[in-house]
């Protein structure tokens, strides 16, 4: 059934999208949006602090069918297993949103929900556009038992069990050091104005790591959709936030709703720059690993040891990879045991997902 709710305000939203010069493709786009939320929608005021307490959120993940994202999914999946049933977790049941628009296969591997791309074009090659529009579809059609649900990434790895960071209707977030609003002020007040709020009100994140109410992402993710959409048509912007343009999209949209995040350090460690595990709950494992044979850091330049996601853009990385280095953090031996467990046992590793 195709909610249609508050469509004055979604119509209107629409003719402000094309006096802003959308295009459109991009007005069809807003429209099946609306089709499917019937319209934005605002959230709810604040729940006691406890109110969430121990409540299950359903793990999420975007992710395309290429070779380079199935593999890292693939890991994630190996260690959300491990860890889902181990005291002081919370996590549900676990999707993979896949937006290629068609099966692959490891659908009988992990549960995977399939959605359609945007249209031919419309993210300008910037894949990641898909991920907003993905969850919108996957909230419209899925049947999500959980009350909250977490938005990750391929290249997350579970490191401690997760329990729900969120409280109520404020969810919990990761802050990011290179999201910074306030210092691009001049470019977000052309989608957060000044009206709404000081630029203070846009926090600091991306979507991934997110816990969050599952309706309130109903409300949020189609204007995410719009904001993203939004900045890639917008030059200035396009350039300056570049890869993470999406993240900033998210951050910017939530502020509109009138969201305010939990920010919490420990959400998410990143390897090299973070050294120890702790009692953070996710490695994320986006930045290269070079370092030569004494343990020092060789960031940007190849080092005689070195894990870096990229080097394995066909295919999976073979197993039993070599450790790092004495002297080296923590954090990077143990990621590296961890994806070496994982492949380890993992069936058909080295011939099922390549490209």
């Amino acid at each position: 059934m195709i909610l249609r709710k508050n469509m004055g305000r979604a119509k209107s939203l629409l003719m402000l999208l094309m006096v802003l010069g959308f295009s459109f493709a991009t007005y069809n786009l807003v429209s099946m949006i609306i089709d499917h939320k019937g319209g934005v929608g605002v959230a709810d005021e604040l729940e006691s602090f406890d109110g969430n307490l121990h409540s299950k959120f359903h793990v999420a993940l975007t992710a395309t069918d290429a070779a380079y994202s199935q593999w890292q999914c693939r890991i994630m999946y190996y260690w959300y297993k491990k860890v889902k049933d181990m005291p002081g977790s919370d996590m549900g049941k676990f999707t993979r949103i896949l937006h290629s628009g068609r099966a692959d296969q490891l659908m009988d591997e992990i549960p995977t929900f399939v959605v359609d791309p945007l249209p031919e074009g419309l993210d300008r090659g910037y894949i990641v556009l898909n991920r907003p529009w993905a969850f919108v579809q996957w909230l419209e059609k899925a049947d999500i038992e959980e009350e909250y649900i977490l938005m990750a990434e391929p290249d997350h790895i579970f490191v401690n069990p997760l329990p729900n960071l969120a409280r109520g209707t404020r969810p919990a977030g990761y802050p990011f050091f290179y999201i910074k609003p306030a210092e691009n002020e001049k470019i977000i007040r052309k989608f957060y104005p000044k009206e709404k709020g000081p630029v203070t009100d846009v926090d600091p994140i991306g979507n991934s790591p997110v816990i969050i109410q599952k309706s309130l992402m109903e409300e949020i993710a189609p204007t995410w959709v719009n904001v993203s959409l939004r900045m890639k048509d917008d030059t200035e912007t396009d350039k300056a936030f570049g890869w993470v343009l999406e993240m900033y999209a998210y951050a910017v949209a939530s502020a509109l709703h009138g969201v305010k995040h939990i920010l919490r350090k420990d959400f998410m460690l990143q390897p090299p720059w973070d050294f120890n595990v702790g009692e953070n709950f996710i490695i994320h494992y986006t930045y290269g690993c070079d370092y030569n044979l004494k343990g020092e850091l060789t960031y940007g330049k190849i080092g005689e040891w070195r894990f870096d996601k990229r080097s394995y853009l066909m295919g999976p990385p073979p197993k039993n990879l070599s450790l790092p280095p004495p002297a080296v953090p923590e954090s990077v031996e143990r990621l590296v045991m961890m994806v070496n467990e994982a492949t380890a046992n993992i069936p058909e590793w080295d011939t099922l997902n390549r490209s």
